[in-house]
């Protein structure tokens, strides 16, 4: 494993001596840190160099957007250990929207691992659990009732968050049962909120530290099967996955390093995920959630919380380049745009 990252290193022209500049991408953002230099490449060669520049990027740009922050981000060092560099209020049960739908997936595919369900195995949706609320695409089809199978609806409620997915995948895992689930595998403050009708539930709440800790486990392999975690990891890194924050400023290829979630609703802006080294061993864990910044009403790449967001990606993802995790490489994906046909 270490000789392939060393291999593929030297043939992309990466590594210690770099003369590329971390968070180059910063010089436009008009904080406080984008007109201080920042640590070359060159110069962060340990977790613990990552972790200075990666929690001085976070408190310049939450200082930035205001509100109320709860955070966890570590970086894996030379021994496999998450070495913390952001930790505030770590514990404290947050909102968290939309970056719940992991936990659901988790709980729909730990019941496929049990043989309860499959991912071929087909669900109804009737244009009464259409959620016409504007996220996602099933309220765009028009054409109801139709038939689509479990990992169609996985793979539309992780990559455009797809609100009648969460309904559609309330039909195979019940709120009652995801929670338990949930509990079962360690994560009790991770939990949906369920309604009246068992098969619906709210998205509910979380702590940075179970989210934390949940993408930990599902990247190294504890969390869900072989076949599962590839088909998660997949879905938060794929190109239609969200964009607009932790990975807005980088290419192509860089996001494809990149499995994130978003949430957001009210005056809550979230995002969780994981960053991957060159040869794809996790190497960088978020969990980001905001409350109270100002423009509410603001759901796109432009609201305060959202833009910082894009700037810590570009630092966090240009801090850990230098570093070779020594974790379990998870294959990166392809991105092969075609032109129909």
């Amino acid at each position: 494993m270490v000789a392939a990252k060393v291999n593929r290193r030297a043939v992309l022209g990466l590594g210690l001596g770099t003369m590329a500049v971390a968070g180059a991408a910063l010089a436009t953002s008009g904080t406080a840190v984008a007109q201080q230099a920042r640590p070359r490449q060159a110069d962060v060669t340990t977790a613990s160099a990552a972790c200075d520049v990666i929690a001085e990027v976070y408190r310049a740009e939450t200082a930035a957007a205001g509100g109320t922050w709860s955070s966890l981000v570590s970086v894996v060092d030379a021994a496999g250990t998450a070495v913390p560099s952001v930790q505030e209020s770590i514990d404290e049960v947050v909102e968290a929207y939309s970056v719940n739908k992991i936990a659901v997936a988790v709980a729909v595919l730990d019941k496929i691992d049990r043989g309860l369900i499959t991912l071929d195995q087909q669900v109804e949706v009737s244009a009464e659990i259409i959620a016409n609320d504007g996220d996602g695409v099933f309220y765009l089809d028009r054409a109801y009732p139709s038939q689509v199978t479990v990992g169609h609806v996985l793979a539309l409620l992780l990559t455009v968050s797809d609100n009648t997915a969460v309904r559609l995948s309330g039909l195979v895992c019940p709120a009652a049962e995801l929670n338990e689930i949930l509990v079962a595998k360690g994560y009790p403050q991770t939990q949906v909120s369920p309604v009246a009708n068992p098969n619906r539930f709210f998205l509910g709440r979380t702590t940075p530290r179970e989210t934390h800790d949940m993408l930990n486990a599902l990247v190294a392999g504890t969390l869900l099967s072989a076949e599962s975690t590839e088909f998660l990891l997949n879905c938060l890194r794929a190109p239609v996955a969200f964009t607009d924050g932790i990975r807005r400023e980088m290419s192509s290829d860089e996001r494809l390093r990149v499995a994130t979630k978003a949430g957001w609703f009210n005056d809550g802006r979230n995002e969780a995920g994981v960053i991957f080294d060159l040869d794809g061993a996790p190497v960088l864990t978020f969990a980001l959630f905001a409350r109270g910044v100002r423009d509410e009403g603001n759901f796109g790449a432009t609201h305060p919380a959202v833009q910082a967001r894009s700037v810590m990606g570009r630092v966090f993802l240009d801090s850990v380049t230098p570093l070779t995790s020594p974790l379990e490489n998870r294959e990166i994906p392809d991105y092969r745009p075609r032109n129909g046909g």
